[in-house]
């Protein structure tokens, strides 16, 4: 029972900081706030975050659907890459998080240790096993053993980056987005033979 109070204490918290943070901004929102929105106690919140950059980023990572999912040794590299790339926040946040975009810049911008913390739990992950399934092209024979992993990676992400970014101003894009770039980088990038 006691498990179950701390769990919806968690999540009050979580809601009511979602939308303070949305409304108005994360430096405007205080933890009294949070607290008062929430209906929990501010010793409470300080038992399951250090301070407001902790809350605040488990408040992103839910949002944005954010979990590391390992990527899988018998999978197709080109699979599995399209798979990293086609991962998209829940549809039903889509809206708060058109609305903390420009608050979490902003904040991340204004608070370079919070930013820091979120380049390491948002880019890191996906940046990782990009480079984790490139690897394993290059011993396969797929890809040249000279690849430059970094710039790789960014014409990988880029155009998902691109996508989200004109899919917040038109609405939904094509869907078939991340096969199109992964055949793209292939054509430009594969060695020839029977697995390119």
């Amino acid at each position: 029972m006691a498990r179950q109070r701390s769990t919806r204490a968690h999540d009050q918290v979580l809601d009511g900081a979602l939308k303070l943070f949305s409304k108005r901004g994360i430096d405007a929102t205080s933890m009294d706030a949070i607290a008062e929105a929430s209906g929990v106690s501010k010793a409470t919140i300080y038992k399951h975050w250090a301070d407001k950059n902790a809350l605040c980023l488990e408040v992103m990572a839910r949002l944005h659907g954010l979990h590391e999912q390992p990527v899988r040794e018998s999978c197709d590299v080109r699979t599995g890459i399209v798979a990293l790339l086609s991962h998209r926040p829940p549809e039903q946040h889509s809206e708060q998080q058109a609305r903390m975009m420009p608050h979490l810049m902003a904040y991340a911008a204004s608070n370079p240790v919070f930013g820091k913390a979120w380049r390491s739990r948002v880019m890191e992950p996906p940046r990782a096993q990009l480079i984790q399934l490139l690897k394993r092209a290059v011993a396969l024979g797929e890809l040249p053993v000279d690849l430059d992993f970094d710039l790789c990676v960014a014409l990988l992400i880029g155009p998902m980056m691109y996508r989200h970014v004109l899919s917040l101003i038109q609405g939904k894009l094509p869907e078939n987005m991340p096969e199109r770039v992964v055949d793209a980088f292939w054509k430009a990038h594969a060695l020839p033979g029977p697995k390119a």
